[in-house]
């Protein structure tokens, strides 16, 4: 069993897809169509830019999917296989997710490329900059963390946000609330608490604002039912169904991302192997950990695939 994942907010870097794009016609393509999808060229903030401006919600969302989506054609070309050849069901973290749909051609690049900046305009704006704020608890599991977002609603919003591994959770909400949590964090066998270099509280209830937006360009969407299945961050289940599907995008700004459990269905099953594909190597080094045995493979530059052929 084979598990294709595309990466989340977090990932981005500067450079990254330009060496695939200079070596890949197939790759050179994608990125020209995310370009053209959003009237401005975002490559260019992308290999020239500042990290600054490629941290933007509305930059690293679109950006990060162009790259997945740019691996995936040169592996498909490479290998001279079709999705439903390369794995048996895909995911994505976060806006990863809308990559992994659209490889499973359930909206097309330029839909995608038109969604994530919405999104991320949308998530960008929803809440004021400094109100909101995001922190990583290492050493965490989920019933500690429940625990202590119990107890500190009297100062906000605080919900998961990213139930990521075992070892992993992050949550998300107003600023006073998050800070609460972390200074409680030690008493209930945190190891460590992080707060997040983020430009505003995802996936939270404050997330409620960019809900509306998106569900309403979600609504005027064509949903076609995916080539492979998806598994869902709101669901961590196997989905076929196009309108599951829509609603779960349309729940997930605010929801949990449930990578964790998406990792033990992938272990209940049987994957063997699991590709990351595009910037970065987080969502192979959680599976890495929870997961025997695991074969694991990124795909982010020209030598990478050099090396599977």
């Amino acid at each position: 069993m084979d598990c294709i994942v595309f990466p989340g907010q977090g990932s981005q870097k500067i450079g990254m897809g330009k060496d695939l794009s200079e070596s890949f016609v197939e790759a050179r393509l994608v990125f020209e169509e995310v370009n053209d999808s959003l009237g401005f060229s975002l490559t260019k903030i992308m290999w020239e830019g500042t990290e600054k401006d490629l941290s933007l919600t509305s930059n690293a969302q679109p950006a990060l999917m162009a790259c997945g989506i740019a691996s995936f054609k040169v592996l498909s070309k490479l290998t001279e296989k079709k999705l439903p050849d390369l794995a048996n069901f895909v995911c994505g973290h976060s806006l990863g997710e809308y990559t992994a749909m659209t490889v499973s051609e359930v909206f097309s690049i330029s839909e995608c490329s038109k969604l994530l900046r919405l999104r991320g305009e949308a998530m960008q704006n929803a809440v004021p900059v400094g109100k909101g704020a995001m922190a990583a608890f290492i050493g965490a599991d989920i019933e500690a963390t429940d625990t202590i977002l119990k107890k500190v609603q009297d100062y906000g919003v605080c919900d998961i946000a990213n139930d990521n591994s075992d070892v992993q959770v992050v949550i998300s909400g107003h600023l006073e609330a998050v800070e609460k949590a972390i200074s409680l964090s030690k008493e209930y066998g945190i190891k460590r608490a992080v707060v997040l270099p983020v430009s505003a509280p995802f996936h939270c209830r404050l997330m409620e604002p960019a809900q509306t937006i998106m569900e309403e360009a979600l609504n005027e969407l064509d949903f076609k039912k995916p080539i492979v299945p998806i598994v869902s961050n709101i669901t961590a289940q196997s989905e076929t169904d196009p309108v599951k599907l829509k609603n779960n995008l349309i729940k997930q700004v605010t929801g949990t991302v449930r990578w964790r459990e998406t990792m033990l269905l992938a272990k209940k099953i049987g994957v063997t192997k699991i590709s990351e594909l595009g910037s970065g190597k987080v969502l192979t080094g959680i599976a890495k950990r929870m997961i025997e045995n695991v074969n694991i493979l990124n795909l982010e530059k020209s030598e990478d695939f050099n090396n599977i052929l």
